[in-house]
């Protein structure tokens, strides 16, 4: 049985991925870099720890597949579909959380973070919604690695009635990203000191995601914009920064 309803997840997760692949193909991509060289497509020269609300994660599932991208999941059932359509789409995964598998994950990430990106739903698996957890902050700390925020947005989409209110675009519409600057984080922070760094974290990625959303909804061009184009690359890694403003505060 337990074979059985492997088998039957894997299958609704080929499904799923075909789905958004179908889906998501629609859509009009821009990007807005601060630094160009954090796109993982692009190979940069270190891994990073990408982060982005949980709301928007069909935006980097559809994107960025097999550019050495290693995405934390829970380990809840409800979870297992994504983590199958994760696999599918070309990323690796682990599975664990604050309540469940929490360090045993933790571990894992700072292994794979030697040669592979870390990306994070920091407010994942059950929110609250865009408020950040602690991990990718104490993660960075103890690694070394860039945190980089990245604000999706999409126009006016549809919301599930979830905790995230999940995103689901409307096909043929504006897509669009921020993507902010690598966040460096002092090496070796106790618990009592992260806190000041994961509100920082938090409005930064919080502002960089409400950018991303008006300039979709807007459909107006931006200085600097480039097309973000499906890519199946290399790997990936960034360069660094400390908390700027975003764009719009600071043209």
């Amino acid at each position: 049985m337990q074979l059985f309803n492997r088998y039957i997840t894997s299958l609704l997760g080929l499904l799923t991925t075909k789905s958004i692949g179908t889906w998501m193909s629609s859509l009009d991509y821009r990007v807005l870099y601060y630094d160009r060289s954090i796109d993982p497509a692009l190979g940069p020269p270190q891994p990073g720890i990408y982060i982005f609300w949980h709301e928007n994660i069909l935006f980097p599932l559809y994107l960025r597949g097999r550019c050495h991208l290693a995405m934390l999941l829970s380990r809840h059932r409800d979870a297992d579909i994504l983590a199958q359509v994760a696999r599918f789409s070309g990323f690796g995964t682990v599975r664990g959380s604050t309540g469940h598998g929490g360090r045993e994950a933790l571990e894992q990430l700072v292994q794979l973070s030697r040669t592979e990106h870390i990306t994070i739903t920091p407010d994942g698996p059950r929110g609250p919604r865009r408020q950040m957890a602690y991990g990718p902050v104490y993660l960075a700390s103890r690694t070394g690695l860039p945190i980089i925020p990245l604000g999706f947005g999409y126009d006016r989409p549809w919301r599930l009635n979830s905790w995230d209110r999940f995103a689901i675009p409307r096909p043929l519409t504006n897509a669009r990203a921020v993507a902010g600057p690598p966040v460096y984080i002092p090496r070796g922070l106790e618990r009592d000191a992260i806190e000041p760094y994961r509100v920082a974290v938090e409005k930064l990625l919080t502002d960089l995601t409400d950018e991303a959303n008006a300039w979709a909804e807007s459909g107006k061009r931006r200085v600097g914009e480039e097309h973000l184009a499906r890519t199946f690359g290399p790997p990936p890694q960034p360069r660094a920064a400390s908390l700027p403003a975003t764009r719009s505060q600071a043209a």
